[in-house]
């Protein structure tokens, strides 16, 4: 076997890279010939000669129109549009040859059709006519075309006697979808065989990629024997071997083989060894299955043999293959000892099962399934899980010495009818409130199941919805989670045709059940108006108009703890009208070698008494002044609170682009005409005559630093009663992430429940080292101590989650160690460690 060939890295950016990391029994896993090569583009053809394919007859010295043998062809005047030369005996008889010949620079002539099987048609720059042995050549830039087949090359033999078409010189055999690329390629029409020698390229119709120094095809263009060769898999992975044969059955069988997922040259273009490869006695490649199956292989790590792998298979088009994953290992404070394997299953090339077990040291094995399909209207998934084991009471916290049935159940999917019409759909249901924390599924505190059927065109919008939801928090009353259903919502986008503008209308519906709580239904219509225009001094103007009815009915408002959150039982109804002016003025000039823009802006909104604590509030509830709601026209979330009165926002954004950093800030406040407090409660930035200042500030530079700071500053002694900053600062693989947030509301007494003060910190880090290794971290900090929240009995420093790891992660292969500790018990989900293996390959199916 020839040894593998080496290049400078400093050679890696002047061609592909030629050559692969050894692999086992001394096979490369690269390119093993040199680099590919392309055919220059935009060569000018001189000549095209359409020659039918019968047998060159012998003559003496030359016919006219044509050289003697061994010199060049005289092309016709190009000036002519076509040139039909006279019948000689110098070409193969049985039609008459035609050549159209153009010059470089010149247009080149309209496609010619399809060449029949029957005729051997060529492009060159020479060609050549040899009468000893009855032979043409092509040279310069040649192309030969026979029915689907086309050759390229810098020179092509043709010698009808053996039906034998020679191609030297970075040769090109093509059909369809299908090509081999070599140095030399000899391709017999009476036989149909090809054998290509050198730097051999095959493609076949997936996309795969098979380098070798020989390859024999078939007249079907099937591989045949091959020596020394490369398979480089469009899915991903490479397969290299000593020898190859094709089977009787189309198949090819590889001999001290190996096969891996990994690249062969770092992103520098410089050799790597692959991290992991897959060694085997002998490799069946399927072309008809798609499908490599191995034969006494061996999984080796960083060039250790590891574990044996009886019965491997891949898929050579990217698609799965049934067969068991790799087994996960964790140890926790619940369950103690974890160990869990899956089979994974395909059923069909739409659908796929996955079969998983679960054995614990301290509790009673699980089990788990996922279905998967996709059809031609969408795709859908159903997961579930399932124990036989004791747990914690949902309120009490006591353990009960009960074995019952404890299980989850996941499900989602979406249809697709047509382009206007779908339908989406989920569902979420757990046995008990701590099955997913104990097991470490989810640290979720509610599962929300919906189903929702959409109508989405241009100018309309149409949603017929169901949603439900689950509660997981211990103590939490599962009577008082509401049930909305239906939830329908229809708008439409209209033209303005008197004053300009735009105008959409809106229908909207929704029922809200509780098994032990209040009941609302409600509807309503509305239509808003908005009108945009620019001033000639560059003020952008927009004017707003909304009306709005509305019907509501509920009962059993008793229920509802919150005075404020009941309204009146029985049917209420109310109007809701509003104007609003909003007026930007941006200003743009230059600063520190780039472009800032600052904008003032001022909005006016206007609307008469409404009817607020009449009816229900259902979904408006956290109100709160930010960035994001101080210009809109209701700043309270949803339909059922509507700030009424009128109002003065004022507010500036300044905003500076330099190459490679941006930043924008936003500062504001707004001012009430009237000081009627009847909803706007104290905690909320909004609930006097003046509201307190909010903003928000983002740095970014590059893709290494993100900074964004938002802000509430009372107004009167500029307190912060909303502090939250989150920053990025790193690469993607080294990088540092902090957040910090407080909520200072200064309430008197203990308010809502929606406006309760919080302070938390969230860090996280990443250091890289090594190339492929890293170490990383993360956490979750309570700041909120016992005088902002008497509920708490946190000191001020409570760690909620902390997490330490160290991963090695290259292109094929990723695993690590991780470390986690949970400082909160959960029902059965004991506060405690958590140690986690995994260990993942990448083409290979292992997760």
């Amino acid at each position: 076997m020839p040894p593998v060939r080496t290049r400078p890295c400093s050679e890696a950016n002047q061609a592909p890279r030629a050559e692969a990391a050894s692999m086992a029994h001394g096979l490369p896993l690269g390119r093993p010939h040199g680099a590919a090569r392309f055919l220059p583009h935009g060569c000018a053809i001189a000549a095209l000669i359409a020659l039918p394919a019968a047998p060159l007859s012998a003559q003496e010295g030359a016919a006219p129109g044509m050289a003697t043998a061994d010199e060049p062809v005289e092309v016709p005047d190009a000036r002519d549009p076509v040139y039909a030369g006279e019948q000689e005996t110098g070409f193969p008889q049985g039609g008459e040859p035609v050549v159209v010949a153009r010059l470089p620079g010149e247009d080149a002539p309209p496609a010619l059709p399809p060449v029949p099987e029957d005729e051997v048609a060529f492009e060159a720059d020479t060609l050549r006519y040899n009468s000893n042995d009855d032979s043409v050549t092509a040279t310069g830039n040649v192309i030969l075309r026979n029915g689907a087949r086309t050759v390229t090359a810098d020179e092509v033999v043709w010698t009808p006697d053996t039906g034998e078409i020679v191609g030297t010189g970075d040769v090109l055999l093509s059909e369809g979808d299908r090509s081999v690329r070599a140095d030399r390629v000899v391709w017999n029409r009476n036989t149909g065989g090809i054998t290509g020698t050198g730097d051999v390229r095959f493609v076949d119709e997936d996309g795969n990629q098979l380098y070798t120094s020989r390859i024999e095809l078939t007249e079907e263009f099937q591989a045949g024997s091959m020596d020394d060769l490369l398979l480089a898999l469009r899915a991903g992975g490479r397969l290299a071997a000593v020898q190859g044969e094709r089977g009787q059955d189309g198949s090819i069988v590889l001999t001290r083989a190996a096969y891996s997922g990994c690249a062969v040259v770092d992103p520098e273009g410089c050799d790597r060894k692959p991290s992991w490869r897959i060694t085997a006695d002998e490799v069946v490649y399927s072309p008809q299955e798609d499908r490599v199956r191995f034969s006494g292989a061996y999984l080796e790590l960083f060039g250790r043999r590891i574990v044996p792998l009886p019965g491997l298979a891949v898929r050579t088009d990217g698609g799965p293959v049934s067969g068991f994953l790799v087994p996960d290992l964790r140890i926790s404070e619940s369950n103690g000892v974890e160990v869990s394997g899956s089979y994974y299953t395909r059923l069909a090339p739409n659908q796929d099962a996955t079969i998983s077990g679960y054995v614990f040291t301290e509790a009673a094995p699980m089990v788990s399934a996922q279905y998967r399909a996709l059809n031609e209207r969408g795709a859908f998934q159903i997961t579930g899980y399932g124990t036989y084991s004791s747990r914690i009471s949902d309120f009490t916290g006591v353990p009960t010495t009960e074995d019952d049935f404890r299980g989850y159940v996941f499900a989602n999917g979406k249809a697709q009818f047509d382009p206007n019409w779908s339908l989406t759909g989920s569902l979420r249901v757990a046995s008990d409130r701590t099955f997913l924390r104990r097991y470490d599924i989810s640290r979720d505190d509610r599962l929300r199941s919906l189903v929702e059927l959409e109508r989405i065109d241009a100018d309309s919008y149409l949603l017929v919805a169901g949603y439900s939801a689950q509660t997981l928090i211990l103590g939490r009353d599962q009577g008082q989670v509401p049930l909305a259903l239906p939830a329908i919502d229809y708008r439409r986008r209209l033209r303005d045709p008197v004053l300009g503008g735009q105008v959409e209308v809106q229908a909207n519906s929704l029922a809200i059940f509780r098994d032990e709580g209040q009941d609302t239904q409600r509807a309503f219509v509305r239509a808003q108006w908005d009108l945009r225009r620019i001033t000639q001094m560059g003020q952008v103007v927009q004017f707003s108009a909304l009306a709005r009815g509305d019907v509501y009915h509920s009962d059993e408002n008793a229920l509802t703890p919150s005075v404020l959150y009941r309204g009146d039982p029985g049917f209420q109804t109310r109007g809701i009208g509003l104007a609003a002016v909003d007026v930007k003025w941006p200003f743009a000039g230059e600063l520190l070698g780039g472009t800032q823009v600052l904008t003032p802006r001022v909005q006016v909104v206007a609307s008469p008494g409404i009817k607020n604590l009449a009816v229900p509030n259902e979904d408006a509830r956290a109100i709160d002044l930010e960035d994001s709601n101080l210009f809109a026209l209701n700043r309270f979330p949803g339909y059922d609170r509507i700030e009424d009165g009128v109002r003065i926002t004022y507010g500036l954004d300044w905003q500076l682009n330099r190459p490679g950093w941006r930043v924008k800030t936003t500062v504001g406040q707004s001012y009430r005409l009237d000081t009627d407090r009847d909803i706007l409660v104290d905690g909320t930035g909004l609930s006097e005559r003046v509201s307190d200042f909010v903003g928000r500030t983002e740095v970014r530079y590059k893709d290494f630093v993100s900074f964004t700071h938002r802000f509430r500053l009372d107004k009167d002694n500029l307190a912060v009663r909303r502090n939250e900053i989150d920053t990025t600062i790193g690469s993607r693989r080294t990088y540092v992430e902090l957040g910090y947030l407080r909520l200072d509301r200064d309430i008197s007494e203990f308010g809502l429940e929606d406006l309760q003060d919080r302070e938390e910190l969230r860090a996280a880090a990443r250091i890289a080292f090594a190339d492929y290794w890293s170490v990383f971290g993360s956490g979750i900090f309570n700041l909120t101590d016992r005088e902002e929240d008497p509920t708490l009995s946190s000191d001020g420093f409570q760690p909620l989650r902390t997490r330490l790891g160290v991963a090695y992660q290259d292109d094929c292969l990723e695993m690590g160690l991780t470390w986690r500790r949970d400082f909160t018990d959960q029902g059965d989900a004991e506060r405690g460690n958590t140690f986690q293996v995994y260990f993942s390959l990448r083409n290979l199916g292992f997760r």
